[in-house]
Protein backbone atom coordinates (compact mmCIF):
# COMPACT_ATOMS: atom_id res chain seq x y z
CA UNK A 1 0.00 0.00 0.00
CA UNK A 2 1.47 3.31 -1.10
CA UNK A 3 1.58 6.01 1.53
CA UNK A 4 2.73 9.61 1.49
CA UNK A 5 2.84 11.14 4.94
CA UNK A 6 3.50 14.84 5.39
CA UNK A 7 4.80 16.45 8.55
CA UNK A 8 6.31 19.72 9.71
CA UNK A 9 3.50 22.19 9.28
CA UNK A 10 2.63 24.81 11.86
CA UNK A 11 2.23 28.47 12.68
CA UNK A 12 4.99 30.94 11.89
CA UNK A 13 5.32 34.70 11.63
CA UNK A 14 5.86 36.39 8.30
CA UNK A 15 9.51 36.26 7.33
CA UNK A 16 10.04 33.00 9.19
CA UNK A 17 10.84 29.51 7.99
CA UNK A 18 9.32 26.03 8.09
CA UNK A 19 10.48 22.70 6.77
CA UNK A 20 8.03 20.10 5.54
CA UNK A 21 8.74 16.41 5.07
CA UNK A 22 7.00 13.76 2.98
CA UNK A 23 7.79 10.15 3.87
CA UNK A 24 7.00 7.82 0.96
CA UNK A 25 6.46 4.09 1.26
CA UNK A 26 4.85 1.12 -0.43
CA UNK A 27 6.63 1.16 -3.80
CA UNK A 28 9.75 2.25 -5.61
CA UNK A 29 9.64 5.92 -6.55
CA UNK A 30 12.81 6.05 -8.65
CA UNK A 31 10.78 6.65 -11.84
CA UNK A 32 8.42 9.13 -10.26
CA UNK A 33 8.11 12.86 -9.92
CA UNK A 34 7.45 14.03 -6.38
CA UNK A 35 5.70 17.32 -5.88
CA UNK A 36 4.26 19.70 -3.33
CA UNK A 37 0.93 21.37 -3.91
CA UNK A 38 -1.03 23.71 -1.65
CA UNK A 39 -4.62 24.70 -1.21
CA UNK A 40 -5.84 27.80 0.55
CA UNK A 41 -9.45 28.14 1.75
CA UNK A 42 -11.78 28.82 -1.16
CA UNK A 43 -9.06 28.35 -3.75
CA UNK A 44 -8.01 25.58 -6.09
CA UNK A 45 -5.08 23.35 -5.31
CA UNK A 46 -1.97 24.82 -6.87
CA UNK A 47 1.47 23.57 -7.79
CA UNK A 48 4.36 24.62 -5.54
CA UNK A 49 7.44 22.58 -6.46
CA UNK A 50 8.54 19.27 -7.96
CA UNK A 51 11.61 17.06 -8.02
CA UNK A 52 12.38 14.24 -10.42
CA UNK A 53 13.44 11.39 -8.18
CA UNK A 54 15.82 9.78 -10.65
CA UNK A 55 17.95 12.76 -11.70
CA UNK A 56 16.99 15.43 -9.18
CA UNK A 57 15.69 17.96 -11.69
CA UNK A 58 13.68 20.75 -10.06
CA UNK A 59 10.65 22.83 -10.92
CA UNK A 60 9.13 25.72 -8.92
CA UNK A 61 6.07 27.92 -9.11
CA UNK A 62 7.00 31.55 -9.76
CA UNK A 63 5.36 32.56 -6.48
CA UNK A 64 7.86 30.55 -4.41
CA UNK A 65 10.98 30.69 -6.56
CA UNK A 66 13.94 31.90 -4.54
CA UNK A 67 12.18 31.28 -1.21
CA UNK A 68 11.34 27.56 -1.24
CA UNK A 69 13.68 24.63 -1.84
CA UNK A 70 12.62 21.09 -2.66
CA UNK A 71 15.00 18.20 -2.06
CA UNK A 72 15.03 14.45 -1.53
CA UNK A 73 16.84 11.84 0.54
CA UNK A 74 16.96 8.60 -1.42
CA UNK A 75 18.05 6.53 1.56
CA UNK A 76 15.09 7.71 3.64
CA UNK A 77 12.60 7.79 0.75
CA UNK A 78 11.69 11.28 1.87
CA UNK A 79 11.07 14.55 0.07
CA UNK A 80 11.48 17.90 1.79
CA UNK A 81 10.24 21.42 1.26
CA UNK A 82 12.28 24.13 2.95
CA UNK A 83 10.22 27.31 3.10
CA UNK A 84 11.99 30.59 3.88
CA UNK A 85 10.84 34.21 3.89
CA UNK A 86 7.29 33.05 4.40
CA UNK A 87 4.42 35.38 3.59
CA UNK A 88 0.80 35.39 4.81
CA UNK A 89 -0.26 34.38 1.28
CA UNK A 90 1.67 31.13 1.73
CA UNK A 91 -0.96 30.04 4.26
CA UNK A 92 -2.54 26.81 3.01
CA UNK A 93 -2.72 23.07 3.46
CA UNK A 94 0.36 21.60 1.81
CA UNK A 95 0.12 18.23 0.07
CA UNK A 96 2.77 15.82 -1.12
CA UNK A 97 2.00 13.98 -4.38
CA UNK A 98 3.61 11.48 -6.76
CA UNK A 99 3.18 10.70 -10.46
CA UNK A 100 5.08 8.72 -13.07
CA UNK A 101 7.81 11.00 -14.36
CA UNK A 102 7.03 10.32 -18.02
CA UNK A 103 3.38 11.22 -17.82
CA UNK A 104 1.74 14.59 -18.26
CA UNK A 105 2.45 17.96 -16.71
CA UNK A 106 3.85 18.49 -13.24
CA UNK A 107 1.35 21.33 -12.82
CA UNK A 108 -1.76 19.19 -13.36
CA UNK A 109 -3.22 17.62 -10.23
CA UNK A 110 -5.03 15.02 -12.36
CA UNK A 111 -1.73 13.43 -13.36
CA UNK A 112 -0.84 12.45 -9.81
CA UNK A 113 -1.57 8.92 -8.63
CA UNK A 114 -0.76 9.32 -4.95
CA UNK A 115 -1.49 12.05 -2.42
CA UNK A 116 -0.79 12.63 1.21
CA UNK A 117 -3.40 13.94 3.62
CA UNK A 118 -1.80 17.34 3.91
CA UNK A 119 -0.26 19.49 6.61
CA UNK A 120 -1.41 22.97 7.60
CA UNK A 121 0.93 25.93 7.23
CA UNK A 122 -0.22 29.22 8.70
CA UNK A 123 1.78 32.42 8.30
CA UNK A 124 0.72 35.34 10.49
CA UNK A 125 1.32 38.94 9.54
Amino acid sequence: QVQLVESGGGLVQAGGSLSLSCAASGRTFSSYTMAWFRQAPGKEREFVAAIYWSHGGLNYADSVKGRFTISRDNAKNTVYLQMDSLKPEDTAVYYCAAKPAYRGSVYDTREYDYWGRGTQVTVSS
